[in-house]
């Protein structure tokens, strides 16, 4: 909403834009977002490419276990049974067992047993290793998607940076907030543009939610002070306004330009507030 004219601030004014606009070649927009969501892109690529090595890292390692205590169990299997068949003969002199034909068919049962066991601790094993794969594909196609989410609304944020319609700014900022209901940025913008429209009580809507979810965004204060001030509420306008002057002092310059608080001009506690050197040292020190 903050708007400054040429004659006010000693720029260009609206004739000399009018003059300039049929010579511009490129767009006259800051994408305001675009650092932000390429860094946010960039460390999404790059944990999907770490989770990748360490899924391969990890997957080798198992098969190296698995291989290494299979040998290990083969190996301990085939001294297990020359125990016992040394065990077996023994007690079979010593005692006198019925025949090698029962010695046999025990011994096969132990074995049997045995492998039963190994198959079964195998399977569970071979279980978990599936299930923590699968967990792992399920991360890799969250973080794709990810991607493809911020690519569009990287895409969304310059469309609406380039649209002189109020109207298709706030359809692109409403399908931001279909991908993002949280993107408070996208609430305090389209706030700004139901400002422009017209629609303060909406807009002072919009604020009131982006700042639930962000009680300190300087942009939200800012939007809801002119909201209140447009609708004639001075004093929640000021208190609003006040909180945004706190989190970033350029509000205050903007604040002073700004044709929602064009009523406010006379108003003392706004005084204070944008022209704090205005303010008598005699008298503040009173």
């Amino acid at each position: 909403m903050a708007q400054t004219t040429g004659d006010e601030r000693g720029g260009p004014t609206a004739e000399d834009v009018e003059q300039e606009i049929p010579e511009l070649e490129d767009a006259m927009y800051t994408p305001f977002v675009e650092l932000y969501l390429l860094e946010e892109t960039k460390a999404l690529r790059t944990e999907l490419q770490n989770t990748r090595a360490e899924l391969i890292e990890k997957v080798v390692d198992k098969e190296l276990s698995v291989a290494d205590k299979t040998m290990s169990y083969a190996t301990d299997t085939v001294t297990y049974f020359f125990y016992l068949i040394a065990g077996a003969t023994s007690i079979l002199v010593v005692i006198g067992w019925n025949s090698i034909r029962d010695m046999r068919n025990q011994l096969t049962s132990l074995a049997e047993k045995r492998v039963n066991e190994l198959v079964v601790e195998y399977e569970t094993r071979l279980k978990s290793i599936e299930e923590q794969l699968q967990q792992k594909s399920d991360i890799i196609h969250k973080n794709q998607a990810e991607i493809e989410r911020t690519n569009e609304v990287h895409s969304l944020w310059l469309k609406a940076s380039q649209e002189t319609s109020q109207q298709n700014k706030i359809a692109a900022y409403d399908r931001i907030l279909d991908l993002r209901p949280d993107d408070v940025e996208a609430l305090s913008f389209k706030a700004d543009a139901v400002l422009e429209m017209q629609e303060p009580l909406w807009a002072i809507s919009l604020c009131q939610r982006a700042l639930k979810l962000d009680p300190e965004n300087g942009h939200a204060h800012y939007q809801l002070a002119c909201a209140c001030a447009e609708i004639g509420r001075w004093d929640d306008a000021v208190t609003d306004l006040a909180k945004a002057v706190e989190i970033s002092d350029a509000y205050r310059d903007d604040a002073s330009v700004d044709p929602s608080f064009a009523r406010l001009q006379e108003h003392q506690a706004f005084r204070d507030l944008i022209y704090p050197e205005e303010i008598d040292p005699e008298q503040d020190n009173t």
